[in-house]
């Protein structure tokens, strides 16, 4: 057998139903959409979610809460990330992009604590937790708000 040789099984392929082209083709004048009604109509048919006239689900349902739109949504990176760099590194968004560290930056990056640091980092950052902070000083570093 070669690759030029395959085919599919017998009765596998089946032939698409090519509506509206005569009583001769099995699928003729109403073209398989029955008689009268909404669904028969062109650009007829319910949108999604409609109960015929019920109060939909969505609506019967409480809402709670709210969205705040003007929530800053920050970048967060550990300690432990930060062992890439180099002693005396500036370490801001553009280098930890650069290392692949995060994707995108929206309102800033912010640094947490976890994991330790063995080398002074100079590091520019929007927000950064207190331990993080102790950790940094701790080692050598320098921080500096972005």
């Amino acid at each position: 057998m070669r690759l030029s040789e395959l085919k599919p099984a017998k009765g596998a392929i089946k032939s698409r139903k090519r509506v509206a082209r005569g009583d001769g083709s099995g699928h003729g004048k109403t073209a398989c959409r029955g008689h009268k009604g909404q669904k028969s109509r062109s650009g007829g048919g319910i949108r999604p979610g409609f109960e015929g006239g019920q109060m939909p689900l969505h609506r019967r349902l409480p809402k709670r809460g709210f969205t705040n739109i003007f929530k800053k949504k920050y970048a967060v990176i550990n300690l432990c990330d930060l062992a890439k760099f180099e002693k005396d590194a500036v370490v801001d968004a553009v280098a930890l992009i650069e290392a692949g560290i995060i994707k995108k930056v929206d309102d800033g990056v912010k640094l947490l604590s976890n994991g330790e640091l063995k080398h002074s980092l100079t590091i520019k950052v929007k927000k950064i937790s207190k331990t993080a902070a102790e950790k940094v000083a701790a080692a050598g570093g320098t921080i500096q708000e972005a």
